[in-house]
């Protein structure tokens, strides 16, 4: 695919362009040039996670889902010389303050895990209670774990056991995850626990409530666990400290779903390190968007996908990336906060 020259935007008329406000962000018109990394790219991985926003598309990028698919067989430079004609990149920028922002990582925990109680499997994780709704608070994670009245509320909502109120407190964080379980005669499936709702309690941060304690300076997952295993009389009392409670729906995991993650808040599986968590009023579900950052732990600067958001994804240049499951995603999760700057990439009038 040949583009004309007419048909990339030079920096004079991006300059030239409106501004676009979208809730918390202002959108600014820019060059296709101030994009780093964009020759370097592999596109055709981000193109898969574009065909998945496309079972689903809004209605900005739904008339472009038939050539995004023509396109799923073509090549890195036909896909980028068609982003160079079909779409014009924004820089995204809050309504005041500075257009850098922070990145983080989430990822899906593969655990084991039982049916029924025993060998020391003994931490529930619910399906959503009979009767809870979403218009008021329910029990605290510290009533469902002493009241009696909480207790009966979740008694046969269990869907399997974990061994470690740890793994449980980060799948909840998490919001979906693996599970290889053991049935009561010995059989073993891979499932998927998806989210399915929460108590209606707000969440609060065990790690911050241990660095307001003085009681450690790495609040990252891994300075957490450190601090759990030498005092284990207290883990009760740190997990006390988020009263949210998140519950599950089981789904199956077979070969092809296995593939991709769970599915995020634009109803479409997540692809590893090409979807990202964002602010729906800033950055629209299903938008390409061109993120950048630099830090200890990565370097990226790749095209991703808005599929998801979460409860801490707040503001105009905040993302959340996927980095997949298993142990290394979970590494990186654990530790990533880093400056981030974001374009999204929005279709040109016809």
């Amino acid at each position: 695919m040949v583009v004309p020259p007419a048909a990339v935007v030079t920096p004079q008329e991006a300059s030239a362009l409106p501004s676009l406000l979208r809730g918390n962000s202002r959108w600014v018109a820019v060059p296709w040039r101030e994009l780093p990394g964009f020759e370097a790219d592999t596109l055709f991985e981000a193109w898969n996670a574009w065909l998945k926003s496309c079972e689903r598309p809004g209605p900005v990028f739904a008339p472009l889902c038939p050539e995004v698919r023509r396109l799923s067989i073509g090549g890195d430079e036909a896909q980028r010389q068609w982003l160079l004609e079909r779409l014009q990149p924004y820089r995204v920028e809050p309504l005041q303050g500075s257009a850098s922002g922070l990145l983080t990582a989430y990822f899906e925990p593969e655990l084991e895990a039982r049916r029924i109680p025993g060998a020391g499997f003994e931490v529930p994780l619910y399906q959503m209670p009979l009767g809870l709704t979403a218009s008021r608070p329910w029990f605290t994670r510290q009533e469902i774990d002493t009241l009696p009245e909480a207790q009966a509320a979740v008694r046969g909502r269990e869907i399997v056991y974990l061994a470690d109120p740890v793994q449980a407190m980060v799948l909840q964080i998490q919001g979906s995850g693996r599970m290889r379980v053991t049935e009561p005669d010995g059989r073993q499936q891979l499932v998927r626990l998806a989210y399915a709702g929460h108590n209606g309690q707000a969440y609060q941060s065990i790690g911050r409530w241990l660095l307001d304690q003085g009681e450690l300076r790495d609040a990252s997952w891994p300075g957490i666990k450190a601090w759990m295993l030498q005092n284990p009389q207290r883990v009760r009392e740190l997990l006390w400290r988020n009263p949210r409670v998140v519950f599950f729906r089981e789904e199956p995991l077979g070969n092809f779903d296995s593939g991709f993650g769970p599915r995020g808040a634009q109803g479409v599986p997540l692809t590893p390190g090409r979807s990202i968590a964002v602010d729906p009023e800033s950055i629209p579900y299903g938008t390409p968007v061109w993120l950048a950052s630099e830090g200890p732990q990565l370097s990226l600067q790749r095209l991703v996908l808005a599929q998801d958001t979460g409860s801490a994804i707040r503001g105009a240049v905040r993302a959340d990336y996927f980095a997949g499951w298993g142990a290394a995603a979970g590494e990186l999760a654990g530790r990533l906060k880093q400056p981030l700057r974001l374009w999204v990439l929005w279709p040109k009038p016809r």
